[in-house]
């Protein structure tokens, strides 16, 4: 396997490279501007290079084996396969296409120990966005065990492996072992606490607070019962505005992607419990190794593919039922009616094995990650860096001893003809996602919302956004790479 700390993926003629060089990858290298733009158009020049893809944008390629083959065994020459570890999971799918459109264009099958959604038509449309917003779909590692190109691990190690995840996960939240559920990824784990809030409180549109990551926002819109959004400091009176748009919950990130920014959870949270309104906190960039959010949230989700895991290459979510929240009770008794999304035992085992460096790699990365921030910030290149470090927010809820985390966001004075320049040229991997142990830059904005750049701006999000995702290299190596970059 290439070590990206090392040899990281940069050159023009390495697109689509798996970022890290696994099969279960959940990157691939986009090397230049044009290729994130071709990647966004659907280019098949740029397509058909891809040896990877993010999981829940596509299929992985082992699970691509397994539509091929069911689609040719059934001779379905205009259909697509969407495969789900059990029929639950299956039935939400068609579920939601069968609401969209009509209930002929999609069929339930079985097949190698999983489930399929079969679809044609329309409802190919609606598979993919309930694919992608709901992270539910069986992962890589279920695949490769299903093709017999792996053997299904041991049970008792399974079992122990799960123990010392969530041991790692309750060090910082306090939280017992039966608050702390995992799940087979992020979005899934947001999946099942907008389950568990609808089961509770009236089936209204949530409220995010502050800027969202895009499917955080368009899980709740899409799949749900509707989603709005707005920036804490667009309002005087918060309270009034919250109270107005009436939420069956609030989501909140922390901090928020690309801008780093953090809403002012303490205030959010008396607001909350005084409008009785629960609070759903995502915790993935931050880290609960840096942050206390617990305290002010009914529930928190994150995405483990990310700092927890560091590798790049598994999929999983976690999901913690806060036990001094108002609604504990009713909260648990909630999930014992859904169907959790569990992550697979060969996702467990190798979650375990890559976490166990967790909390010093977390350190090393807020220390390379705020270096970095403030020897570039004065650049003669650059207009503003976004971090958490300028977020008076995100300090009053630091942990002693946390940091901020390993990204931060760059805007440049050029605008869109410098930031294409500096990422036509920076010599370090290059490619979606973020956490992981090799440094990876993005244009996010461009991959995140290509489509709506008008309204990201609108927000006060530059379109041309750099965002760095700062790893365990050496932070003196990674500081001359930037400056090679910016001066080129």
């Amino acid at each position: 396997m290439r070590d990206l700390l090392k040899h990281p993926v940069w050159e023009k003629s390495e697109l689509g490279f798996p970022l890290p060089e696994s099969k279960h990858a959940v990157s691939v290298a986009l090397p230049t501007w044009k290729d994130v733009i071709a990647y966004e158009e659907k280019d098949p020049e740029c397509i058909n290079h891809l040896k990877a893809i993010y999981p829940r944008f596509g299929l992985n390629p082992l699970l691509k084996i397994l539509e091929k083959e069911i689609l040719s065994q059934n001779s379905l020459t205009k259909h697509m396969a969407w495969p789900y570890s059990n029929s639950y999971l299956a039935l939400k799918a068609k579920k939601y296409c069968d609401k969209n459109t009509n209930t002929k264009n999609s069929f339930i099958k079985n097949q190698r120990n999983m489930v399929f959604l079969i679809t044609t038509g329309e409802a190919c449309k609606f598979a993919k966005i309930f694919w992608q917003h709901t992270g539910l779909g069986a992962s890589s590692r279920e695949a490769e065990i299903s093709l017999d190109l792996a053997n299904a691990p041991n049970q008792t190690l399974v079992e122990n492996s799960y123990s010392q995840i969530i041991k790692r996960i309750s060090k910082y939240t306090n939280s017992k072992s039966d608050e702390i559920y995992l799940t087979s990824s992020g979005m899934s784990a947001l999946h099942t606490a907008l389950e568990i809030i609808y089961k509770v409180f009236p089936k209204r549109p949530t409220l995010q607070i502050g800027f969202p990551y895009v499917d955080v926002l368009k899980l709740p819109k899409n799949i749900f019962y509707g989603a709005n959004l707005i920036i804490e400091d667009n309002y005087d009176d918060l309270e009034e505005e919250i109270k107005k748009n009436n939420p069956s919950a609030l989501i909140i990130e922390l901090p928020s992607n690309p801008m780093l920014k953090c809403a002012n959870i303490k205030k959010i949270s008396k607001i909350s419990k005084k409008l009785n309104i629960p609070i759903i906190t995502d915790d993935t960039i931050a880290s609960n190794v840096n942050i206390e959010s617990l305290e002010y949230s009914d529930i928190i989700f994150s995405s483990l593919t990310k700092i927890f895991s560091g590798s790049g290459d598994i999929l999983a979510g976690s999901l913690i039922i806060n036990s001094k929240s108002k609604w504990f009770n009713e909260l648990k008794n909630a999930l014992k009616d859904i169907d959790l999304p569990k992550l697979s035992d060969g996702d467990i085992v190798s979650l375990e094995k890559e976490s166990r460096d967790f909390e010093n790699r977390v350190t090393r990365q807020n220390k390379s990650c705020l270096y970095l921030k403030h020897k570039l910030e004065n650049h003669r290149s650059i207009k503003h860096i976004f971090h958490p470090e300028n977020c008076p927010n995100f300090n009053s809820i630091i942990r002693s001893g946390g940091g901020y985390g390993c990204l931060f966001s760059i805007e440049f004075k050029g605008g869109i003809e410098k930031a294409k320049k500096f990422y036509d040229s920076i010599k370090i991997s290059k490619g979606p996602s973020l956490g992981n142990k090799f440094t990876l830059v993005c244009p996010y904005v461009q991959l995140a919302h290509y489509r709506e750049l008008d309204w990201a701006e609108s927000f006060g999000v530059p379109s041309h956004l750099i965002r760095v995702s700062v790893g365990i290299e050496n932070k003196d190596y990674l500081l001359n790479v930037f400056l090679d970059a910016l001066d080129s």
